[in-house]
């Protein structure tokens, strides 16, 4: 009779046991899905989709680029374009034939001088930039500025060294607030206007052209 009571006992105990695992594992499952927040100034590289995107933006709207709306429903090069503030880049990108990649499905991250950022550079330097013949070295300028992924201006730590398309590295740097971007040698530039979300990736408008190192001899 004990020893009939000890293992009725103890099959109940198990399956009480078994049950609230089995519940704990529901509960873990569940907060898995919900719980997707990212620590302020954590590096993230990630591909979700264009409205998780502008849902961390809280701007549904998009963002102004010289009073037009930059919107998450149209690809990086489709927004530039419609930016007078970026002429030049979309001038750029299109000469080194980088246009159809930038419209692609990415994601990618995009640092992307302005036309006075442009205007910075040695008299002379984006003219020939822009020939025929120097349609590689205006792509690895070019390239230099973009980054494969998805990162937001919170996602940027400073000291944060960064690989770019064109496989050379890129520094970050927050100072006061303040996020700049540098090629580890000159000075670093100002991101302008952070957080341009579109299909494809961010751009974020930065006050000076990033010049890749020159190649190893």
């Amino acid at each position: 009779m004990k020893k009939t009571f000890r293992l009725t006992t103890l099959a109940l105990v198990s399956a009480t046991a078994l049950s609230a695992s089995l519940s704990s594992c529901g509960d873990t499952s569940k907060t898995s899905e919900t719980a997707t927040t990212t620590e302020p100034g954590a590096t993230t590289v990630d591909s979700t989709a264009m409205l998780s995107d502008s849902a961390r933006m809280g701007k549904k709207e998009g963002v102004l680029v010289d009073n037009v709306p930059m919107t998450p429903d149209k690809n990086i090069v489709q927004n530039a374009v419609l930016a007078p503030s970026v002429t030049t880049l979309v001038k750029a990108v299109k000469a080194a034939g980088l246009d159809e990649t930038l419209s692609g499905a990415g994601p990618y991250t995009v640092f992307a001088p302005t036309n006075a950022a442009f205007d910075k550079l040695p008299n002379g330097a984006l003219a020939g930039l822009m020939k025929p013949e120097s349609k590689e070295k205006l792509k690895g300028v070019l390239t230099y500025h973009v980054i494969q992924g998805r990162l937001l201006a919170q996602d940027l730590r400073d000291g944060q060294e960064l690989t770019t398309v064109n496989g050379e590295k890129i520094k970050i740097s927050v100072q006061n607030g303040k996020v700049m971007v540098s090629n580890g040698k000159d000075a670093p530039v100002n991101i302008q206007t952070p957080d341009v979300i579109s299909s494809n990736g961010v751009t974020h408008l930065i006050e000076g052209v990033l010049l890749p190192p020159p190649p190893a001899s």
